[in-house]
C-alpha cells in the first residue's frame, strides 16, 4: 500500500512538473500599444521597461499609431507642434533625443532591446519621411540614431516572428481626405495603389492578416471624418484587431462593420491636468496558438496603479 502510495505521488510530481514546463515555454508574442505619441519617443520604452520590471512579463515589439511627432529640426514643423512645443519640450523629443546619439539613451535602449514599430499620422515631416523611405526597399524603414525606432509602409505586409510564432501587421499611415489634395499629412495615391494591391492578393491568397494599425480612423461619412482608404480595406479584409489614434476620443473597442474585427481607438499619450497619464494609453495584445488557431487577449494597462509616470518626472525613473 506505501509503495503504491509512493509510486502515485511520484507520477503525480512527475505530471506537475511537466504541466509547469509545458506553461513556461508555451510560446506566446506579446505586444504593447500606443497612439499618438507627440514626440515623446523616449517615454512608450520607458513604460514597458517599467511594465516588464513590475509584471515579470516581456513585452516583443511596440506598436504606435501614429502622430510620432518626426521633425528632425524645427524648419518643418507644423504650426500645431510648435503651439505646443512652447509649452511643453517633450514635444521636440525627437529632435532632442533621436536624431543624434545620447551615450545614455543608447545604452538604455540597448539593453531593453525592443523595437517601436510605428505608422505615420499627420503631424510629421513628411519630407524627411519620404526621403527615408525612398532608399528602403522593405516594409519599414528606420528613422532614429539607435535603430529602434521603425516606420511601416502604407500597404505593405510587415510579419513578426519569434519562436516559431508569429503576426501579420498592416499599416496605412497618413490621415483621409475626401478632396484627395495631394498634402503629406493624406493618404497619397502612390498608397492607395499599394492598398488596392494588398487586398487583390490577399483575396486570390484567400489569406487575412492579422493586425490593422492606422492613425486615422476607417470612414464615418455621418461625422464628415475618417478614412474612406481604412474603410474598403477593414470592408474585403477580416483582422482580428484594428487599432487607431488621431481622433481625440477615449479609449474604445466596438465591433467593426465588417462584424469580426474588433476595432479599438488607444487614447493619446499624454498627460491630463493633473499631470497622470490618461485611462487607455497603454495596451498589451498577447497572441498565442491554440489547437491551430491565434488567440488574442487585449488589456489596458493600469499605469496610475503600477508604474506611476508623472508629467515633470517620468524622464527620471
Amino acid at each position: 500500500m506505501l509503495l503504491k502510495c509512493v509510486l502515485y505521488l511520484r507520477c503525480w510530481y512527475v505530471r506537475l512538473l511537466i504541466s509547469i514546463h509545458l506553461i513556461e515555454i508555451s510560446p506566446m508574442l506579446r505586444f504593447a500599444l500606443f497612439a499618438d505619441i507627440h514626440g515623446k519617443f523616449l517615454l512608450p520604452f520607458k513604460l514597458v521597461h517599467h511594465y516588464q520590471q513590475i509584471t515579470g512579463k516581456s513585452i516583443d515589439l511596440i506598436l504606435q499609431c501614429g502622430d510620432m511627432g518626426a521633425f528632425p529640426s524645427k524648419d518643418c514643423m507644423d504650426k500645431a507642434t510648435l503651439r505646443h512645443a512652447a509649452k511643453d519640450r517633450n514635444e521636440l523629443g525627437f529632435m532632442d533625443d533621436f536624431v543624434q546619439p545620447n551615450p545614455q539613451i543608447a545604452r538604455f535602449l540597448d539593453k531593453l532591446n525592443i523595437d517601436m514599430l510605428c505608422v505615420r499620422g499627420n503631424h510629421e515631416d513628411h519630407g524627411f519621411l519620404d526621403e527615408l523611405e525612398r532608399q528602403s526597399e522593405q516594409a519599414a524603414f528606420t528613422i532614429d540614431a539607435y535603430e529602434r525606432v521603425w516606420v511601416l509602409k502604407t500597404g505593405d505586409s510587415f510579419v513578426f516572428q519569434k519562436g516559431g510564432e508569429s503576426l501579420e501587421i498592416i499599416g496605412i499611415g497618413r490621415i483621409g481626405d475626401r478632396k484627395q489634395r495631394p498634402h503629406g499629412e493624406f493618404i497619397q495615391e502612390y498608397e492607395r495603389q499599394n492598398l488596392r494591391r494588398l487586398v487583390k492578393d490577399c483575396l486570390k491568397s484567400k489569406h487575412d492578416p492579422d493586425v490593422l494599425i492606422t492613425h486615422d480612423k476607417f470612414g464615418d461619412s455621418q461625422r464628415g471624418y475618417g478614412s474612406v482608404e481604412i474603410a474598403e480595406v477593414m470592408d474585403k479584409l477580416a483582422f482580428a484587431y484594428h487599432f487607431y489614434g488621431h481622433t481625440g476620443e477615449a479609449y474604445q473597442q466596438n465591433l467593426a462593420d465588417n462584424g469580426i474585427t474588433q476595432s479599438v481607438k488607444i487614447k493619446e499619450l499624454e498627460f491630463d491636468g493633473e499631470g497622470k497619464l490618461s485611462e487607455g494609453c497603454m495596451l498589451i495584445l498577447e497572441v498565442e496558438q491554440q489547437k491551430g488557431d491565434k488567440h488574442f487577449t487585449l488589456s489596458p494597462v493600469p499605469l496610475n496603479e503600477i508604474i506611476h509616470f508623472m508629467r515633470d518626472t517620468w524622464r527620471y525613473y
